[in-house]
């Protein structure tokens, strides 16, 4: 996982990852566009997999986010998944100056929109399409993009909330599983719901790939995991302290820990919130192995659940050490392996 950033930046890093044999990246959007950002990574390292996880949906009309996802399929060679999300409602009204009432709708209809644009683009219909929220209903052949040589792009988007994993079953390519997840959380809420979205829409659960973010304490010797322990609590403790997020740990039995997470955030203290995040809460929502242990460790957490892992904190572990992306390609390779999986 990167974060859209310095395009230079970024190319470095996608060259980086595909030397080291990773299969892709996936590209989050936070100050940076994401769609810049995977097209720098697709002319930098071409023959990556690469993704929006995710882009924010709202701010952009269907048409627009269909536009970009179609020049960066067509750039990849059909190697690029479109990942959206609705992000929270004070960035998207405040920080984007959009709509964002009925987000759960407004999503489901924004991947019917985009689908509907896919068509008109590869000339299989006229642009038509007629929601509560969007209308797109004119395109003339200069401002069409044009029929591509590859399939239109799979469609994912993220979900946390029984709803919006429902939703994304009876729709979506596939689901964004959220960084702060358990596997209880995945067994009894996520599978389920994607489950019985793909049936109520008379599709194949296999149909939905997920997509699951890993965060990992990995080092093969104690300091080396100590550092990056020191990262996943801060960034545990980042979206612990936030309400939207207080089920995941009242789930696993950390009531309160919330809101003292919140608390220590509002003040500053960044070093009392990642104190909070106890082993106990690391165990819940983080995996801890050496290098060699984690292929193993992987597997035996996500093995018959996720189609796709991503590494939460590799671009910033390479950062610091370039090294770390070769350890990556490793792991990477040993989960293809049958025994692994």
């Amino acid at each position: 996982m990167v974060t859209g950033g310095e395009l230079r930046g970024v190319q470095a890093l996608a060259s980086a990852a595909q030397s080291a044999g990773v299969d892709g990246l996936v590209v989050t959007e936070a100050g940076r566009t994401a769609y810049l950002s995977a097209a720098a990574a697709a002319l930098a390292a071409p023959g990556l997999h690469l993704a929006t996880g995710v882009a924010v949906a709202f701010p952009r009309s269907p048409m627009v986010t269909a536009q970009a996802a179609w020049e960066l399929a067509e750039l990849t060679e059909g190697r690029f998944r479109l990942g959206i999300g609705t992000q929270v409602r004070i960035h998207v009204e405040r920080r984007y100056g959009a709509a964002f009432d009925h987000p759960g709708p407004r999503l489901r209809e924004y991947v019917q929109a985009l689908r509907a644009c896919f068509r008109a683009f590869q000339g299989h219909e006229r642009l038509a399409f007629e929601g509560e929220f969007w209308s797109l209903s004119f395109m003339p052949p200069a401002w069409g993009p044009g029929p591509i040589p590859c399939p239109a792009p799979p469609v994912d988007v993220a979900a946390v909330n029984p709803w919006m994993l429902r939703m994304a079953g009876g729709v979506a390519d596939g689901v964004h599983v959220h960084p702060l997840h358990s596997v209880g959380y995945l067994d009894e809420v996520v599978l389920p719901e994607v489950a019985a979205g793909a049936a109520s829409a008379g599709r194949a659960v296999q149909d939905v790939s997920l997509i699951v973010p890993v965060l990992a304490v990995v080092g093969d010797t104690e300091a080396e995991r100590a550092a990056t322990a020191r990262q996943v609590r801060a960034q545990l403790g980042f979206y612990g302290s936030t309400s939207t997020y207080r089920f995941q740990l009242e789930r696993v039995g950390l009531p309160g820990l919330q809101a003292r997470l919140n608390e220590r955030l509002k003040a500053g203290d960044q070093a009392g919130l990642a104190a909070l995040v106890t082993d106990e809460v690391l165990a819940h929502f983080a995996v801890t192995a050496t290098w060699d242990e984690l292929p193993g460790v992987l597997a035996a957490r996500y093995g018959g659940r996720a189609h796709r892992l991503v590494a939460y904190l590799a671009a910033p572990m390479w950062r610091s050490d370039p090294g770390t992306l070769e350890r990556w390609g490793e792991v990477g390779r040993a989960l293809k392996t049958p025994a692994a999986r």
